[in-house]
């Protein structure tokens, strides 16, 4: 196994784990609220169900989440273009829409994502966060190693 020198990125890693960190703490000290993507994007989309209530306010904070989270490297790559190192699939568009599809599942299946569970569970100690985050990232790790040696 070989490291891939030119696309490790220390710095920018760094940077992003301390905002999402932040933005986790931020989310849960100022609204009581677990920051979990698959969650907020879920509740964002089930506020749009006729049978669902309508809660503007809650609808609200969603919205401005998912667009903080298009805007923020958009807005990156405006104001110092060459920082973000270009998006490289390695697999087809059949492969990422059924990863896509197990993805969704997944989380719906496990009551959360790798930001719930993996950033935020962790952070509380919460034993059902760590068996999902042990499960999801071994499942990745054997996925890969699947996809890429057999």
């Amino acid at each position: 196994m070989t490291l891939d020198w030119p696309h490790f990125t220390p710095a920018l890693s760094l940077v992003g784990g301390v905002l999402i960190g932040g933005a986790a703490g931020l989310l849960i000290l100022l609204s009581g609220r677990i920051l979990g993507v698959s969650g907020i994007v879920g509740g964002l989309l089930d506020a749009g169900v006729a049978s669902a209530p309508r809660r503007w306010p809650d609808i609200g904070w969603r919205l401005a989440f998912v667009l903080g989270m298009l805007a923020a490297p958009a807005s990156l790559a405006l104001l110092a273009p060459g920082w973000i190192p270009a998006a490289r699939f390695d697999a087809g568009y059949g492969t990422v829409i059924v990863a896509g599809l197990l993805v969704g599942f997944g989380t719906r299946y496990g009551s959360g994502c790798t930001s719930g569970h993996g950033v935020c569970g962790i952070s509380r100690l919460s034993p059902r966060s760590m068996a999902a985050t042990l499960a999801f990232m071994a499942a990745g790790f054997i996925t890969v190693f699947f996809l890429r040696h057999w």
